[in-house]
């Protein structure tokens, strides 16, 4: 099959796997980063099973072809499936909107690996196709032309990163769990689907399995689960005065986490969840342990960021939208709002923090 991936940084990892089972794939982005990958390919980190060190895969060496191009130059209609990668705020970009309104055009499957999941997809679930959820992203607009049944998401579990000291077209991968796809409405997206889950899973290296599989799930609540990870970890790193690693944020009250996290999954089993579609806390708690570092909408905020995903902002609509309200995460929004003030208005966060006490107190 012929993959166009958007985003040529998360969005490498799921291309290698795509590439090691005989796909080829584009990838969109930055001509910079395009010249890179077409002159250089790219270079993905993934430690095996019971090995001490990562290996090294080299897209020139795997089974499928890698090329990269810019979203002018991109052609969907000459594809089987897109796959959207990037940061949710990034598809506001304006070549990026002209793309992605050609995409929903071409009427081609999507599939997702956003932690912030497409309009159209949360449209599927008969508790939230009308619900107000266009505030929590950046330009809902983009989503408007995208027809729900062909728009799924997958759970972005594995944990990668750019080494900050290395190029463009290099991952590291730090936490190789798999992707959990939710199905399409059309019986044969499904099947393109499953056979990819086969391609990938067939996939050995010197005998070895190698991790970070695709996994099909007729639910479509089984990519929630990711919802109750990024609200007790990856929210939870942003801080009024700073950041801290997900292992931090979790561990540093555990009892806490593991209420928040239970809250989120009460919420989903409420949209229509079943208890089978979501991940235990203990096994979230024991992979947190090894994530050294702050989440990645952490790390955008305290570099200056103006906008990022806001899966926390969506989670307290969505529970808004049923009846629901939970104290921490209307906390962990409001510092994320103010954050996000501070970088806009490029002022001392805490004059922020103080301006709007202050308007408080004269309201």
């Amino acid at each position: 099959m012929k993959i166009l991936i958007l985003g040529a940084s998360y969005g490498s990892l799921l291309s290698t796997k795509l590439l090691m089972a005989g796909h080829d794939v584009t990838l969109i982005c930055r001509s910079k980063s395009a010249a890179l990958i077409n002159d250089g390919g790219t270079e993905v980190r993934i430690k095996l099973r019971d090995e001490d060190s990562h290996r090294v895969f080299r897209s020139r060496d795997l089974a499928g072809t890698l090329d990269a191009v810019t979203p002018t130059d991109a052609r969907p209609e000459d594809y089987d499936m897109i796959s959207l990668a990037m940061q949710e705020p990034q598809y506001s970009e304006p070549q990026v909107r002209d793309l992605m309104q050609r995409i929903a055009a071409s009427r081609k499957p999507c599939l997702s690996i956003m932690n912030m999941p497409p309009l159209p997809f949360l449209r599927r679930i008969d508790a939230l196709a009308e619900a107000p959820l266009d505030m929590c992203y950046d330009d809902a607009s983009v989503w408007a032309d995208f027809e729900p049944g062909l728009m799924s998401l997958c759970s972005p579990d594995p944990q990668a990163f750019r080494p900050p000291e290395e190029g463009t077209n290099i991952l590291h991968v730090g936490l190789p769990t798999n992707f959990k796809a939710a199905v399409f409405a059309d019986p044969a997206h499904n099947a393109m689907l499953r056979q990819l889950e086969s391609d990938i899973a067939a996939v050995t290296v010197d005998g070895k399995d190698v991790p970070v599989k695709l996994r099909i799930y007729d639910s479509l609540f089984v990519p929630m689960a990711k919802w109750s990870m990024l609200l007790t970890g990856n929210y939870q790193c942003v801080q009024r005065d700073g950041v801290r690693a997900i292992r931090d944020a979790v561990h540093g009250d555990l009892a806490a986490s593991a209420e928040m996290y239970a809250w989120v999954d009460t919420l989903a089993r409420a949209l229509g969840a079943d208890a089978a579609d979501q991940v235990p806390f203990d096994k979230y708690a024991n992979a947190a342990s090894s994530l050294l570092k702050p989440s990645s909408a952490a790390r955008a905020i305290d570099g200056g960021a103006k906008t990022i995903e806001r899966v926390d902002l969506l989670v307290q609509r969505v529970a808004a939208s049923i009846g629901m309200q939970n104290d921490l995460l209307d906390e962990t929004v409001a510092i994320v709002n103010d954050r996000l003030d501070a970088n806009r208005f490029e002022v001392p966060f805490f004059n922020v923090a103080q301006s709007r006490s202050k308007a408080l107190e004269v309201a």
